[in-house]
Order: structure tokens, then C-alpha cells, then sequence
């Protein structure tokens, strides 16, 4: 499949990825501000703030954007999905600090460095979710859909096959 071919299959997914990623950003502006309206510093309610919107999106892309959460293995699903979340979340964090911290005219631009760090983000949650978290379907439908035990058990399978074979300088 061309590039072409492929990021028009993955368009329409992406698109609802966004659209749930906008609804966890309003999820994590309401409860921080509720959080703080009660009382709670601002980093204490950001954390209460961050961690609901990562459930409300997980449940979300789950359910209606991938079709890909299994009864049976949700909460791998679930550890796998606020583990990559949290170093996207992290990834984005550093790459706004550290284009801050540059100090340029142009490259520390306060408003410009959160949406380079969204970005950030956003690549590596969606690839994240898409790849690993709810598997391998590019139609929606949940058709082809791996769940994360399976993925997971794929990736200790092919750990297995390399620690059995001898590397470039033998055993």
C-alpha cells in the first residue's frame, strides 16, 4: 500500500482520535477547574484533571473509535493505555520545556511550544493506541482486531527467539 493510499485509510480514524483528544481536553480543563474552584493546588488538580480525562478517553476510543475492547482483557487494555498516554503526556511536557528553555525569539514561544508538544503528544498516543493498545484493524470494525494480551504474548515470542540465537560475536 502506497503512503498515499495508507494515510487515507487512516484518516478517517485519525479524525475520531481528534475529536475524542478534544473532549479529553475539555474533560481536563473542567475537572481542573472544579478541582481548583474547591480548594485543590493547581498541580494536585492537575494530576486529578489529567488522570480523568485519560479514562474518559480510553473508555471512549475503545468503545467507539476502535471497537477493540474486549471484556475479557480490559484492563491490559486499560494499563497499556495510560502507560503510553503517560509518556506522551511526559514527551510533550519535556519537548515544551525544553523549546522554553532555548530561549530563541521564535523557538520559545510559549503558545507555539504547547502545540509542538501537543503534537508530540497526539503522534505518539494515537500510534500507540492504534498499534499496540487496540490492534491492528484499519476499517473501525474491530475485523482483525488484536487485543493487547495477544500483542503482548507476540512480543514475548519473538523476545524468546532472539535470546536463543547468538549475536554477531557468537555466544
Amino acid at each position: 500500500m502506497t503512503l498515499a493510499a495508507t494515510a487515507r485509510a487512516e484518516a478517517p480514524l485519525a479524525t475520531k482520535y481528534s475529536l475524542v483528544a478534544c473532549l479529553g481536553f475539555v474533560t481536563d480543563f473542567t475537572v481542573l477547574k472544579l478541582a481548583m474552584h474547591f480548594g485543590l493546588e493547581p498541580a494536585w488538580a492537575r494530576v486529578i484533571s489529567l488522570t480523568t480525562a485519560m479514562q474518559v478517553t480510553f473508555w471512549i476510543n475503545g468503545l467507539f473509535v476502535f471497537h477493540c475492547l474486549a471484556r475479557e482483557q480490559w484492563k491490559g487494555a486499560w494499563l497499556g493505555y495510560m502507560v503510553t498516554n503517560g509518556f506522551g503526556n511526559f514527551c510533550n511536557y519535556w519537548t515544551f520545556v525544553t523549546l522554553v528553555s532555548l530561549h530563541h525569539p521564535i523557538l520559545s514561544n510559549h503558545l507555539l511550544d504547547l502545540v509542538v508538544g501537543g503534537l508530540v503528544a497526539w503522534t505518539i498516543n494515537f500510534g500507540c493506541a492504534r498499534y499496540l493498545i487496540f490492534g491492528v484493524n484499519r476499517d473501525g470494525t474491530g475485523k482483525g482486531c488484536t487485543p493487547i494480551g495477544d500483542v503482548l504474548a507476540g512480543i514475548r515470542a519473538r523476545i524468546a527467539t532472539f535470546k536463543g540465537t547468538p549475536g554477531p560475536l557468537g555466544r
